[in-house]
């Protein structure tokens, strides 16, 4: 299995039917309750250890998945009430040394778990059009539709999810 992309890489420039965005979304809804069912109650040791050689640590993913939801978030929100906004990317591997990184994964997981509530409320109630709607990426030099977004951020929650949980099975911890 290769340890940094457990599920595969994600392709872009796919289209997706309006079935497969809800399988997307569902997907989404779920990533909380997973995450923290594995990880809740994991003490430092296992919380530090890094899911592979050269690898953030399951902390660092946890505070990731958190970074990364909200400005996804944050776009999807855009995408809706702007025409093809432009979005800020961001530096993900520099925010992975900020401080808030070494807190407990506690308030990550509320973050998570409330972020994806408030999300998943938002898809749920569009059309299938409204997944036709598009933001800017400067960083991909092309804009991205909202249906292409809902796939990525699955994969995105299933990658990290698998990244965590190859690790315990491999070190026996569950």
């Amino acid at each position: 299995m290769d340890l940094r992309y457990p599920i595969g890489d994600f392709e872009y420039g796919k289209s997706y039917s309006f079935e497969d965005i809800k399988a997307a979304i569902a997907a989404i809804a779920v990533l909380p309750f997973n995450l923290t069912e594995l990880v809740g109650k994991w003490g430092d040791d296992r919380l530090d250890t890094p899911y592979r050689p050269e690898g953030w640590t399951v902390r660092q993913l946890v505070h990731h998945i958190a970074d990364s939801h909200l400005n996804a978030y944050v776009r999807t929100k855009l995408a809706l009430t702007e025409e093809n906004p432009t979005i800020k990317g961001y530096e993900e591997a520099e925010w992975a040394k900020l401080p808030d990184s070494a807190l407990s994964v506690a308030p990550s997981l509320v973050i998570i778990s409330n972020l994806h509530l408030r999300w998943v409320t938002v898809l749920e109630s569009l059309t299938e059009a409204d997944f036709d709607r598009t933001y800017y990426h400067p960083g991909y030099q092309r804009s991205f539709r909202l249906g292409e977004v809902m796939a990525l951020y699955a994969w995105h929650s299933e990658h990290h999810y698998q990244h965590i949980y190859q690790l315990a099975k491999r070190e026996q911890w569950i």
